[in-house]
């Protein structure tokens, strides 16, 4: 496709006659645009199309063997589109390849932002249900409208994507719509991706290095498909209409997610984890209290629960599993969503012609995001031991922006990275668990403050959970911060900056916040690792 390269100015096109009359037939290019695609150093004397590309053509350019991107990354989602963008803010010319017409990746179309949507909706939902415990009456029963609650979802996902369109404009990347496709090592010191349009045709973009960010997408249970009343993430966030009963299969963030939204709403919800506990990357009194709020909410919650079959009913879905003192178990409902992990896109982009290594599926790489092909980097969801976040994706893009650059970085850490659930209520955490941190080595010391202490939760009407410190006894370097309760999902930022900065409990004790706030309830936590809270 030639379009692309069209649309970056300042990069070294080359351009022949008869091709560049083509290109102005096809795309109505004007004379601005063309010579726009010229090197500083040539220039035309005539104001007419026809003319200048008459003299692009007498000096012997040639557009057909393309550009030479400094970089050519594979995957347009938060890891991709973060990468471009920082790589052009360090003066590298950036081709993306995406096989979809719009950015974004699963995390804005299919994954984060629709799913936080429809949890701010469900969040407005309960409070209306309770709005005369606010002192407001006369508004009588409030009903859903699921089609307008799904039109504000795809309305939010439209003004993010058609952001990113715009960012890529306003950074000149280059992009280009296709299958991307390593076909070897570079050659001098260049890569070549092949890319396949929708269309079928097939162009070479080269690049001297190549970045791998193609995500990842949702695992299935064996024998089951996607479709019908067997749903994953893609599903269930298209539904026509609410279901009135719903069995999760899966624990994690996705389907913990899911069956807390739908139970605000009102549906039935079931659901099934094989681990022993909900939420099993979570310290191990968040997994215990988050199990006893959602029984509390009439979720029905089993653990242990190794799932036999699911099939489709004239009415819904059955779903057998084995519980946890090994007997039968059946359930039934009108949808299942299936919520057990995903799977990193690491097939069909030419990574057997190379010598990157893959682990499980997922891709290989150093502290700098290189895997074992020289030139070629892979971040985001396809890394292996890499959590499959959004945000880590997008600092992963910018570690090998950085890299390819020459820049400064500092490489993920696993320690460091926020977690954050957004059921109700929230979970945010950060580092070591309790039990992590024994495991380590470390005589541990732990504070923990409820939010049932804390004024701004009276306020808001929501007492629900707990702040746990986790913090090295001699020297009291924090080395966890785990959440359960109001606005986790913010309040976890102030953690993180505290274990970049290797705060200790003493100097967080005397570190001022402001009241009323939720994020008082750090303050207390620290002071409760040394016994010594305030408000409890």
């Amino acid at each position: 496709m030639l379009t692309a390269p069209v649309q970056r100015p300042g990069t070294e096109f080359f351009l022949n006659k008869k091709t560049a009359k083509t290109i102005k037939e096809k795309d109505n290019l004007t004379y601005g645009s063309v010579n726009n695609m010229l090197p500083d150093d040539m220039s035309s004397t005539s104001d007419d199309l026809d003319d200048l590309i008459t003299t692009i053509g007498t000096q012997g350019i040639d557009l057909l063997d393309g550009p030479i991107y400094d970089v050519a990354i594979i995957g347009g989602g938060p890891a991709g589109y973060t990468a471009a963008i920082r790589a052009t803010e360090y003066g590298l010319k950036v081709a993306l390849i995406e096989q979809s017409d719009k950015l974004g990746g699963t995390c804005l179309h299919v994954g984060c932002i629709p799913t936080k949507a429809l949890l701010f909706n469900a969040e407005i939902w309960e409070h209306m249900q309770h709005a005369a415990d606010f002192g407001i009456e006369g508004i009588g029963a409030p009903t859903l409208n699921w089609a307008a609650v799904q039109r504000r979802k795809n309305a939010i996902i439209a003004k993010h994507a058609n952001g990113l369109d715009f960012l890529m404009k306003k950074h000149k990347i280059a992009r280009i719509e296709g299958n991307g496709r390593l076909t070897g090592p570079s050659q001098d010191g260049v890569h070549s991706v092949e890319v396949t349009a929708a269309s079928g045709e097939v162009s070479p973009v080269k690049a001297k290095n190549v970045i791998l960010a193609t995500g990842s997408e949702a695992k299935m249970l064996p024998g089951l498909e996607a479709g019908g009343r067997m749903l994953t993430n893609i599903e269930i966030l298209a539904i026509d209409e609410l279901p009135k009963s719903l069995i999760v299969i899966g624990a994690g963030a996705v389907g913990m997610e899911f069956g807390s939204l739908f139970r605000s709403f009102g549906a039935e919800v079931t659901i099934l984890e094989f681990l022993p506990r909900v939420v099993p990357v979570e310290d191990e009194e968040i997994s215990r209290e988050i199990t006893r709020l959602f029984k509390k909410r009439g979720i029905e919650v089993n653990t242990g629960a190794k799932v036999e079959k699911a099939e489709e009913t004239e009415t819904g879905v059955k779903v057998t599993f084995t519980d946890t003192n090994g007997k039968t178990q059946v359930r039934e409902a009108e949808k299942v969503l299936v919520a057990v992990g995903r799977a990193g896109r690491t097939g069909g982009i030419g990574v057997e012609k190379t010598r990157i290594e893959l682990d499980r599926g997922f891709i290989r790489v150093n502290e700098a995001q290189e895997t074992a092909e020289p030139g070629v980097f892979a971040i985001g969801d396809i890394v292996a031991a890499l959590p499959q976040l959004a945000h880590v994706g997008a600092m992963s893009g910018m570690i090998a922006a950085a890299r390819i650059a020459g820049k400064p970085f500092r490489p993920v850490r696993r320690d460091r990275i926020p977690a954050c659930t957004y059921t109700e209520p929230q979970i945010g955490s950060v580092g070591l668990t309790e039990t992590q941190a024994k495991e380590k080595g470390y005589t541990v010391k732990v504070g923990k403050f409820p939010f049932a202490g804390n004024s701004k939760a009276t306020i808001l009407g929501n007492h629900d959970g707990f702040v746990k410190v986790v913090a090295e006894q001699k020297y009291g370097e924090i080395l966890g911060v785990h959440i359960l309760g109001p606005q986790a999902t913010e309040l976890i930022a102030e953690a993180v900056a505290v274990l970049e900065l290797e705060g200790t409990v003493e100097e967080l004790m005397f570190t001022i916040h402001a009241h009323p706030t939720l994020a008082e309830s750090l303050l207390d936590a620290y002071g409760a690792a040394e016994g010594m809270a305030i408000n409890a």
